[in-house]
């Protein structure tokens, strides 16, 4: 189950260290830099918002350093371990047990339920299905959808189903809970209303959570913000809460 706020490591602890990454596609003159040697660091115990316009080249790094995507140079530590550096299979086992996603269209299978979405993480690490299911009805309830385990997600509203994919990006334990424009489909209160309830409830002393964003009506929740644009880091600032 989710640790208290107080549990794990402290808050100034490094998550995440990136330096000098650099990641470009094509060759010549069709070469593009999408990345541009950035170097950050990401907190335990922070919500780190990442702003910047479409083409900045935040998606492009966010992969880099989850371990989708990898760079043509730089390095990328989670917990003091080059990602990078490890094996296929170890980098697999990486991504399914540090790292969370939280999609802007939710990536919600229609016609499972949404327990059933919520279990996969555990069903992909071969847990037992039934175990799953009470599992991930229990994470339903910690993002307040309690009891409503066997409703195809078709039934909820669009608050509801980013509910259920955060549930689902959390069930495995994640260190890192990385969310991609996770406001781009709701409303201004529904999105102010999901980002609050990540703050006061997903984050913890043993949780950073990267929030990837052009929503400038949800920065007051963040801790702090960087900047991108053209592929480069331009600034850090607090956040405003």
């Amino acid at each position: 189950m989710e640790t208290n706020a107080n549990d794990g490591p402290a808050r100034n602890q490094v998550a995440i260290a990136a330096r000098g990454l650099t990641k470009w596609f094509g060759e010549g003159e069709t070469k593009v830099t999408a990345v541009n040697d950035v170097s950050f660091a990401a907190y335990f115990g922070e919500m780190l918002f990442i702003v910047g316009p479409s083409g900045s080249g935040k998606t492009t790094m966010l992969s880099m350093i989850s371990g989708i995507l990898r760079p043509n140079s730089g390095q990328v530590t989670v917990k003091d371990a080059d990602i990078w550096s490890l094996t296929e299979d170890a980098l697999a086992d990486f991504r399914l047990h540090t790292i969370g996603f939280v999609f802007q269209d939710y990536h919600l299978f229609p016609r499972l339920t949404t327990a059933e979405n919520v279990a996969i993480p555990l069903i992909l690490q071969r847990k037992n299905w039934d175990a799953a299911i009470t599992e991930a009805n229990s994470y339903l309830t910690i993002v307040g959808l309690g009891g409503r385990g066997n409703i195809l997600p078709v039934k909820l509203s669009g608050g509801e189903q980013q509910r259920v994919a955060i549930a689902r990006a959390i069930i495995s334990r994640p260190e890192i809970l990385i969310l991609d424009e996770p406001t781009a489909s709701l409303d201004g209160d529904t999105g102010r209303m999901i980002i609050a309830f990540v703050k006061e409830r997903i984050l913890n002393a043993s949780r950073c959570i990267l929030v990837v964003t052009h929503d400038a009506r949800i920065n007051e929740f963040a801790d702090r913000i960087m900047h991108m644009e053209d592929g480069r880091l331009t600034a850090y600032e607090k956040g405003t809460e």
